[in-house]
């Protein structure tokens, strides 16, 4: 069995607040990060940049972590809109299917990423994966749940001969909740730097500014990210 460290810890970093605070707890967890992001085909490159935004706040305002903080990979997962169409790898409109899950879902997209993430781990000798899906305050996505996240992490340990760990910290919590965590890890300072910095909006709108953060205001990402906002200040 390939030896793995498990002080040292990849996070699947996409540029919104669930993964930019499951960054920040991934910092102050462990004694060396890298993250992990994906060019999926996504409808919007807005996340792309964001994710550099969010890595380049977190080491300017925290030093101790900008210590902690190694590598970042960009990793090719654009086959998965070539299998067909979803409202974020192309021009779709946001609704429910028949399915009954929303139009934003790609399907696989999440089990994906966990494969790609666990052989760069791998490679890089890592032994904590760190996600932050969510299945307590989310869209409804069947690759969100914990029960699906520990059956792919039991296919990397065998498939792989090597012992993950998956760390999924807001599995269980809200956005309010969420935004708590962020806040007992840095601070009031934390919490303004991923309000700012990180983006959620399925539509890419960076243009429109709430006291949120951006987004277009509509969709079921900024909807989730303003209620979670407003119970975060309300309590």
């Amino acid at each position: 069995m390939r030896k793995l460290d498990p002080q040292k810890a990849l996070v699947l970093f996409s540029g919104g607040q669930d993964s930019s605070i499951s960054l920040a707890w991934a910092l102050d967890s462990f004694d060396h990060v890298e993250t992990i992001g994906f060019n999926y085909g996504q409808r919007h490159a807005v996340e792309l940049g964001a994710r550099r935004a969010v890595r380049r706040a977190m080491t300017d305002a925290f030093p101790g972590w900008a210590a902690k903080l190694g590598d970042d990979v960009s990793a090719d997962a654009s086959g998965l809109k070539d299998l067909g169409e979803t409202a974020m790898t192309h021009d779709t409109e946001i609704v429910l299917a028949e399915d009954g899950l929303p139009t934003t879902f790609v399907p696989g997209r999440n089990l994906v990423f966990l494969a790609l993430a666990g052989a760069l781990a791998y490679r890089r000798g890592i032994g904590s994966l760190v996600a932050g899906m969510c299945e307590a305050d989310y869209s409804g996505y069947p690759d969100c749940r914990e029960s699906a996240l520990k059956a792919q992490l039991q296919a990397l340990q065998l498939g792989m001969d090597a012992k993950f760990s998956l760390e999924t910290p807001l599995m269980h919590i809200d956005k309010a909740e969420s935004w708590r965590l962020a806040e007992r890890l840095g601070g009031e300072k934390l919490v303004a730097l991923i309000n700012e910095h990180s983006h959620t909006c399925y539509k890419g709108v960076r243009e429109a500014r709430h006291d949120w953060g951006y987004g277009c205001g509509e969709c079921p990402a900024c909807d989730l990210r303003a209620k979670g906002w407003a119970a975060y200040r309300a309590a």
